[in-house]
């Protein structure tokens, strides 16, 4: 059963679910994967995408600037750059609402399985060339043990 998400939101319960679903849509885009990857920028990437997915939302339900601003604890002018798309985090917060008014809230999430899967597969992959790898030591350390003893007096 899926939970209706409003893309104009009337009062804060509405505001909240637009909110998450922009803030988890965006999280999930592959790009945005690709650069929480990087530990030293994931705080500062994480922060400004709830900003601007919060302030996104507030906006759709008709809150102004300074009322958002002062909601989120932000100045007016870091609203305004999210709104307006001069942040980062603001373009891609805005074409996830673009695509939630396209195509309907779909949070699509088979990037990251499609990676683990991935990950598994070359885990598995290194660890039969590590058996492999440790099988041919262990021969190799049986015929030189072999060629030892022939030379033994």
């Amino acid at each position: 059963m899926s939970e209706e998400i409003p893309l104009s939101p009337v009062g804060r319960e509405e505001i909240h679910k637009l909110e998450a679903a922009l803030l988890v849509g965006t999280l999930f885009r592959p790009e945005v994967l690709q650069a929480l990857k990087d530990p030293s920028e994931r705080l500062t990437w994480v922060d400004s995408l709830a900003v601007a997915a919060a302030a996104l939302a507030r906006s759709k339900a008709g809150m102004s600037v300074s009322a958002i601003a002062e909601e989120l604890g932000r100045t007016e002018a870091t609203i305004r750059g999210h709104l307006t798309g001069k942040t980062k985090a603001g373009q891609l917060v805005q074409q996830t609402y673009e695509r939630f008014v396209r195509e309907g809230v779909k949070i699509e999430v088979t990037p990251v399985a499609a990676e683990e899967t991935k990950v598994r597969e070359e885990l598995e992959e290194e660890r039969r060339k590590r058996e492999e790898a440790e099988r041919k030591l262990q021969e190799l350390l049986k015929e030189l043990e072999g060629l030892i003893n022939r030379f033994k007096p």
